[in-house]
């Protein structure tokens, strides 16, 4: 069994040159639980992640794993317990699948280790488990976007880490890769006790499948909590600047937002006659 850890951001401040994107943030991520970071597009989901793996120092506050800071931890001891899967990594050029997605054993070797079973069978495991197989000799550049970012999954899986930070996982994947892969996240903190934190731009994705939703807004914590208590209709008018109606999702029974565009409410003054279809002004003609 995974063992559960606890991690935490204090008073965190991040940013980039003079631009502040998180501003004195506290949260606390669940352990064990899937938790998902939703926002507005350049809220700092991306900063918080990149924080909390220690690949970017806070201008202020911390970050804290069980109980000591990330920053002041050596780097290949929070990798055997954090692993991160980046929004837009870069494969050396040529790389084979086998060969990246192995590299996700390195926190695991020591000076005088060397390959063994243990790492063959994880590496095995999680190309089983992204159905990545087939493509194991080819090199990462000759595949689709969508390949792309399955092998990307696997070699974070093949890390076989406690916490596993994702940013923006189903980039590049289509409807049945998407649900696929959040099944197997799914699977994996089930199954292991895994806790994920992940970035997510779909609404209802992100409520299907989080135990623990964080809104970010304006360089802060907007709200937290679980699906139904931050899915609500003045969470997404304030976070996204959108009007919507939420109702229950059929399959999953989680909150299901949906978004009201300007063309699509049909104002009673400018609804058609009866007997006039829908769709075009009264009296216009037909293009």
């Amino acid at each position: 069994m995974t063992t559960h850890h606890r991690l935490t951001a204090e008073g965190l401040t991040l940013g980039y040159g003079d631009r502040t994107v998180v501003d004195s943030l506290d949260l606390s991520v669940p352990p064990g639980r899937i938790t998902v970071i939703v926002g507005a597009n350049a809220c700092g989901k991306s900063t918080l992640l990149r924080s909390m793996s220690r690949l970017l120092a806070p201008r202020a506050g911390r970050v804290v794993l069980d109980g000591k800071e990330v920053h002041r931890l050596p780097a290949k001891e929070l990798a055997r317990t954090l692993g991160l899967l980046p929004q837009s990594p870069i494969a050396p050029e040529g790389i084979t699948v086998a060969d990246l997605v192995g590299r996700g054993r390195h926190p695991h070797q020591g000076i005088f280790s060397r390959w063994n079973e243990k790492d063959d069978a994880a590496v095995a495991a999680a190309l089983e488990a992204t159905h990545t197989e087939p493509l194991a000799e080819r090199a990462v550049d000759e595949l689709s976007g969508g390949q792309r970012q399955r092998v990307w999954i696997a070699m974070a899986l093949a890390q076989q880490t406690d916490l596993l930070l994702l940013d923006e996982p189903t980039t590049f994947l289509d409807a049945s890769h998407q649900i696929e892969v959040l099944d197997l996240l799914t699977d994996l903190n089930r199954s292991r006790g895994t806790t994920i934190v992940m970035v997510l731009h779909d609404l209802n994705l992100a409520a299907r499948y989080a135990d623990h939703l964080i809104a970010l807004a304006d360089g802060g914590l907007h709200a937290s909590g679980t699906p139904a208590e931050v899915l609500t209709e003045a969470t997404v008018r304030a976070v996204f600047d959108l009007d919507s109606r939420i109702i229950e999702d059929p399959v999953s029974g989680r909150p299901l937002m949906l978004p009201i565009g300007r063309h699509h409410v049909l104002d009673r003054a400018e609804a058609p006659p009866a007997g006039e279809p829908a769709g075009r002004a009264p009296g216009r003609a037909p293009l």
